[in-house]
C-alpha cells in the first residue's frame, strides 16, 4: 500500500537551473543581464526628458500650433519603451550548453579526430571548417559551453553564454543583443533618434514662440535641451552604423574583429550578405516573407497608381516608360518564389 503522504518531486524548470549570470523575473518570462544599473538610467533620462516635454511644452504647442504635436509624440514614446523593453526583457539567442553525454561525446569526436597523443604532443585548435555560399567558416569550440559554436555565435564574458548571431553587449539597454532581440534594438534606437530629434526641434519652437517663460519652466527647458543636444549625436549615430551594418548584413562583433575586411585577403567575403540592401534589412530583421509580400504589394500599388493617373489625365510620353516598366516587374512577379529569398 501506498503511503498517503508521499512527497512528489518537485520539477524545476530551465531557468530554474540556468548556468549563465543572468537574472530572471516574471517566472522566467524576462531574463535580463546581471548588471541592469544602466538600463535603468536609460528607462529614467528617457522618462524624465518625455515627461518634461509632456507637461510643459506640448499644453502651449497644441493650443498655438496643433494638437498633433503631442499626439506624434505620445506615439513615439510609447513605441520607444515598448522596443526598449522588448530588447530589454527579452531572450537574445541564447544557446543551451551541451549536457554532460552530449560534452563526453564530443571529446570523444575530437580525441578520434586528433589521432593518439604522447609524451609532448600539443593538440591542435579546437575548430570545425564549415562552407557557406563558397567562404569557409570556422567554428570554434567553447570550453565553458562545451559546443562547438554555430556560424556567428560568440560567448559573452558578461552573462557568461553563448548567443546566436552575437551583435554586442549593451549595457544601456541591460541585455545581450543577439538574433532574437536584434530587431526590437534596432527599431528601439531608430525611433529614439526620431523622438530624440521631434523633442530638441518643438522644444526649441516653445522658447523661440513664447513671449514670457518662468524661471521654473525655463529650468525645465535648458533640461531637456542639454540632455536631447548631448545624446541626440551619440543615438543618430548608433541609428546610422547599424543600419550601415544591416545593409551588409554583418554584426557589430564581425565589424570590429574585421572578419569579412579584404584585408585578410582577396577571397574573403561576407557569406551572408545577399548583394542587395532590401533583402538584407528583411533577413536581419526576419522580415523575411513579409518583406517579399511588401515588396510585392508596393510595385503593384504603385503601378495601379500610375495606371490611374494615365487614365485621368491622358498622360503619354514619359508616363508610357513607367507604365511599361510596371508591367514588366508584374510579369517577373507571376514566377516571384515567396519563401526562397530569406532562407539561409
Amino acid at each position: 500500500m501506498g503511503t498517503p503522504h508521499t512527497k512528489k518531486k518537485k520539477i524545476k524548470r530551465k531557468w530554474q537551473v540556468f548556468q549563465g549570470r543572468n537574472k530572471f523575473y516574471c517566472n522566467g518570462r524576462i531574463m535580463m543581464a546581471k548588471q541592469t544599473g544602466v538600463f535603468y538610467l536609460t528607462m529614467v533620462l528617457i522618462l524624465v526628458t518625455s515627461g518634461l516635454f509632456f507637461a510643459f511644452d506640448c499644453p502651449f504647442l497644441a493650443s498655438n500650433l496643433t494638437p498633433a504635436i503631442p499626439a506624434i509624440g505620445g506615439v513615439l514614446f510609447i513605441f520607444v519603451m515598448g522596443m526598449l523593453l522588448r530588447a530589454s526583457f527579452s531572450d537574445p539567442g541564447v544557446l543551451p550548453r551541451a549536457t554532460p553525454e552530449e560534452a563526453a561525446d564530443i571529446e570523444r569526436q575530437i580525441d578520434t579526430t586528433n589521432g593518439p597523443s604522447g609524451p609532448g604532443y600539443r593538440p591542435p585548435p579546437r575548430t570545425r571548417e564549415v562552407l557557406i555560399n563558397g567562404q569557409t567558416v570556422k567554428l570554434k569550440y567553447c570550453f565553458t559551453c562545451k559546443i562547438f559554436r554555430p556560424p556567428r555565435a560568440s560567448h559573452c564574458s558578461l552573462c557568461d553564454n553563448c548567443v546566436e548571431r552575437f551583435d554586442h553587449h549593451c549595457p544601456w539597454v541591460g541585455n545581450c543583443v543577439g538574433r532574437r532581440n536584434y530587431r526590437f534594438f534596432y527599431l528601439f534606437i531608430l525611433s529614439l533618434s526620431f523622438l530624440t530629434i521631434f523633442i530638441f526641434a518643438f522644444v526649441i519652437t516653445h522658447v523661440i514662440l513664447s513671449k514670457s517663460i518662468s524661471i521654473f519652466l525655463d529650468g525645465c527647458t535648458v533640461l531637456e535641451v542639454v540632455v536631447c543636444f548631448f545624446s541626440v549625436w551619440s543615438i543618430v549615430g548608433l541609428s546610422g552604423f547599424h543600419t550601415y551594418l544591416i545593409s551588409s548584413n554583418q554584426t557589430t562583433n564581425e565589424d570590429i574583429k574585421g572578419s569579412w575586411s579584404s584585408k585578410r585577403g582577396k577571397g574573403n567575403y561576407n557569406p551572408y550578405s545577399y548583394g542587395n540592401f532590401i533583402t538584407n534589412f528583411c533577413a536581419v530583421l526576419d522580415f523575411h516573407l513579409n518583406c517579399n509580400k511588401m515588396y510585392i504589394i508596393l510595385i503593384l500599388a504603385i503601378g495601379r497608381g500610375l495606371c490611374g493617373i494615365r487614365q485621368k489625365f491622358k498622360i503619354g510620353g514619359s508616363l508610357n516608360v513607367a507604365f511599361f516598366i510596371y508591367y514588366y516587374y508584374v510579369d517577373r512577379l507571376q514566377n516571384f518564389n515567396l519563401t526562397g529569398l530569406g532562407s539561409t
